[in-house]
């Protein structure tokens, strides 16, 4: 393969690329769903090929093929460079790249137990006995589980010198418990929604989650929200749980920071952003507590890496620090146009994509004070918990989050159950109403596992570390006569 990607540089300055990389990649996966009892699907898959990316004539240029063979890798890096010559006829300006150094280096995933070499049996099994102790509880209508792997081997070389080999482990899964009663439905997972928890990680964490020792309580919540009063409306401090505000991060701190979307030169599925470089370390993003911080480097991060697909070295970055935006998730690109490092953000879906800028570990620095001091703290409020839905503005500026469960917050203690919460609001009014962060106890790392942008649509897997945090004065419930 290192023969394959040399000649996949040496045929690309051949045919006049002034620069050139090239991606080999095979990819296995493993999906398993369980529904109501009985195992739902099972998916396997193997995918591998190569990408080249290349510039000529001051312009990007991009091919891939499956075909991972010496004549092939020529004529798809001939292809590439044709691709630039053809994009630079219609060039604004010459594509210019932060400098970047050169690595020979090896980085694999921190792992125990390979997912994919974990019997299948044993999988299916988990998931059968948790959707038994599910069903289990009196009241609950549907069921479903489910367990899924991705282990991706790559191998990096560019004309800077580098040459990177990467093993990427990452895993996860959850289920959740539906209730339907009257016509009305409530939903409770566990450990989270969206399909569960995934981490860069073995099959050790799906272990460590316990996924049929929590099931009962899951369903038995599911039944209970039936019941419970519905989330009052008008302003409250809510405290806002480790998975949901790992989602609130992903969406109105994660996207709005990478640099392509500032810039302009990316506006599929989520839009621009309000966050334009003139507001570069000026404006006001949080309160003083408030530090954000890409980093790749995080141990378990579902979007941890050693190097990004630029081979750009993985590294923490200060997105906000101390409620200030200090820079940006950015590629070679995008961070010479602000004069900047690349903050190694360049990921592409798979060998058949051209690499674009996307989110890592975006994290929370957690604060001092544990989660029962914050609640403790907290006189009139809501404890807000596991996402349910979510909708932000195309600037990603004005948002509105629905989450599955929620409890008051009466005189320092949970009181009781409310059901369809939802609270509302502008990002950095939010994030400037933030007065709390639990501490490192209570800190966790989330994974998103389908984080989808670009044109055509890439799919990435990223990661939103956080403690539980507190926002004062927030917009919550349906506000009768707004909209």
């Amino acid at each position: 393969m290192k023969d394959l990607a040399q000649r996949a540089l040496n045929a690309a300055e051949v045919a006049g690329a002034s620069y050139a990389d090239v991606r080999i990649i095979t990819e296995h996966s493993e999906d398993i769903e369980v529904k109501d009892g009985r195992v739902g699907s099972i998916n396997r898959g193997t995918s591998g090929g190569f990408g080249i990316r290349v510039i000529a004539d001051g312009a990007w240029g991009f091919a891939s093929s499956p075909k991972i063979e010496k004549a092939e890798i020529e004529r798809v890096a001939a292809l590439a460079v044709k691709v630039a010559r053809a994009s630079a006829l219609l060039k604004v300006k010459d594509a210019e790249l932060a400098p970047v150094e050169k690595h020979v280096d090896r980085y694999v995933t921190p792992h125990k137990r390979n997912p994919l070499e974990v019997p299948l049996e044993e999988k299916i099994a988990l998931l059968l006995k948790t959707d038994a102790n599910l069903r289990a509880v009196k009241g609950v209508s549907i069921t479903e589980s489910r367990i899924a792997a991705w282990v991706e081997d790559q191998l990096f070389a560019s004309t800077v010198g580098s040459l990177i080999e990467q093993r990427i482990v990452q895993c996860g899964g959850g289920y959740t418990a539906t209730a339907v009663r009257d016509g009305e439905v409530q939903h409770r997972s566990y450990p989270c929604s969206h399909g569960g928890q995934w981490e860069s990680n073995g099959y050790e964490m799906i272990e460590g989650l316990d996924f049929a020792g929590h099931a009962g309580q899951c369903a038995e919540e599911a039944v209970a929200l039936l019941s419970a009063t519905q989330c009052p409306a008008g302003e409250r401090d809510i405290i806002i749980e480790g998975s949901q505000l790992s989602l609130q991060i992903h969406e109105s701190v994660g996207h709005p920071l990478e640099l392509d979307r500032v810039l302009g030169s990316e506006a599929n599925y989520a839009g621009t952003s309000f966050a334009t470089t003139d507001n570069l370390g000026k404006l006001k993003y949080g309160s003083g507590i408030v530090t954000i911080v890409s980093d790749p480097t995080c141990p378990m991060g579902l979007g941890s890496f050693g190097y990004d697909d630029e081979g750009v070295k993985a590294r923490p970055a200060d997105l906000i620090r101390d409620g200030l935006l200090v820079d940006y998730l950015s590629s070679r690109e995008a961070a010479r146009a602000i004069g900047k490092a690349s903050t190694g953000a360049m990921r592409a879906d798979g060998w058949a994509n051209m690499p674009i800028v996307r989110m890592t570990c975006i994290n929370l620095a957690p604060g001092t004070k544990t989660l029962d001091q914050i609640i403790a703290e907290t006189d009139d409020g809501l404890y807000l918990a596991t996402n349910k839905s979510f909708s932000i503005d195309d600037r990603r500026s004005n948002f509105q989050f629905g989450t599955e469960i929620g409890w008051e917050i009466k005189g320092g203690k949970l009181g009781r159950m409310v059901k369809n919460a939802s609270y509302t609001g502008i990002t950095p009014r939010f994030w400037n109403a933030c007065d709390a962060v639990a501490g490192p106890a209570d800190w966790k790392i989330w994974g998103t596992a389908n984080c989808g942008k670009g044109e055509p649509g890439q799919t990435a897997r990223t990661a939103q570390g956080c403690a539980p945090a507190r926002f004062r004065g927030i917009t919550v419930g349906v506000v009768p006569g707004k909209k």
